[in-house]
């Protein structure tokens, strides 16, 4: 990327990587975008979530140096591989990611969101290799007040959830480890936060898109719990495009990017969870949604949003995708997966793409 004076290949050709939580919706882009990079990708998660999840598909685990099932909360697994693969970069997204899920597995949350962060960080501590280490959090983290503006990552944090509480306090954890050790022994530790975000393989319960799919290939109507509720939607290539310009920032310059970050989309994408139903169904060209009751209802926010000026001004990061644009792509996988289609080639073409549009965008 320009604004490095490096190419993304040049970043991380060569370099092992770990990516904690690689079998996940998220880690899996994470983990292809890296393999297409150059870089020898390591991986320690719980198995995926379904055999469509995007991991599977895709053929991801064949294309890395080793996928190892270890749950973060197992300390001892975590630091055995870490100590065995000697990892240039670690990238940290294994976590209890549903608030919902939350509220039933409380203990369960705290547990692998916070303790174990602590024990990925202390496996990256114990291992002099580390050069730079990203801990993926949450938007979440922030009290909302349900601000018409966007958070900065100087907001305090809080959590009404499980969920959000876990990611406000493992914040607390990056930052009490980045303070009291990763500051003293030269090595380099930031946090990013990003949330609502979109994309092909995901089947989690309770998320917008991966329900519209559901029923669209049922030809059912959508459940829609709280279609008024807005939120700024991003593809998953926007914040994992942020969490690799960070990385690679990290390692050029070491000691200025040791922070928090944001990576949110542009304001325009901010829309109603109706809104987004609507264009879901538009893409996938058929369909209809309804509003949906739920017995019990949960704390839901009504707003949160994020302020990314600080990557943009710091990294020369922005938002490259459209929010039609992010529709699109997310739907074009699905699209693929349900026509028996090469949804390999998709995520591919996607990422060649969205680093063609960073490449020339993308300029501190």
């Amino acid at each position: 990327m320009e604004g490095l004076e490096v190419t993304l290949s040049e970043t991380f050709t060569g370099r092992t990587v770990l990516v904690t939580g690689h079998t996940g919706f998220k880690g899996s882009w994470l983990t292809q975008w890296l393999v297409s990079a150059g870089a020898r990708v390591v991986g320690l998660a719980l198995e995926p979530y379904t055999e469509r999840d995007n991991f599977v598909v895709c053929g991801v685990a064949k294309d890395i140096a080793e996928s190892a099932v270890i749950d973060v909360r197992d300390g001892a697994g975590v630091a055995a591989f870490v100590a065995r693969h000697r990892p240039s970069v670690v990238f940290h997204l294994a976590a209890q990611p549903l608030v919902r899920l939350s509220y039933e597995q409380p203990a369960q949350t705290f547990e692998t969101n916070v303790v174990g962060c602590c024990n990925v960080l202390d496996a990256v501590r114990d291992c002099d290799s580390v050069e730079a280490c990203v801990v993926i959090t949450s938007d979440k983290c922030y009290r909302n007040n349900e601000w018409v503006w966007g958070y900065r990552e100087t907001d305090t944090l809080g959590g009404h959830d499980p969920y959000s509480a876990s990611k406000a306090a493992q914040e607390i954890v990056v930052s009490a480890y980045r303070d009291s050790f990763f500051a003293s022994d030269g090595r380099h530790l930031a946090s990013v936060r990003a949330g609502n975000v979109i994309g092909g393989g995901d089947w989690a319960a309770d998320r917008i898109v991966p329900d519209a799919v559901r029923a669209l290939m049922e030809a059912t109507a959508v459940p829609v719990r709280n279609p008024a509720s807005t939120r700024p939607w991003q593809h998953v290539l926007e914040p994992l495009g942020g969490y690799l310009l960070l990385a690679a920032r990290m390692l050029a310059e070491p000691g200025v990017f040791d922070d928090a970050f944001n990576f949110g989309p542009a304001s325009d994408a901010a829309i109603t969870v109706g809104d987004l139903t609507d264009r879901v169904v538009a893409a996938w060209g058929s369909g209809s949604w309804e509003r949906a009751g739920e017995p019990v209802a949960v704390h839901e926010a009504g707003w949160l949003a994020l302020d990314c000026s600080r990557a943009q001004r710091l990294l020369g990061w922005r938002p490259l995708l459209s929010i039609d644009e992010a529709v699109g792509w997310a739907v074009e996988w699905y699209r693929a997966h349900a026509e028996g289609a090469d949804c390999r080639a998709v995520v591919d073409r996607q990422i060649a793409e969205y680093e063609r549009r960073a490449d020339a965008a993308w300029k501190a």
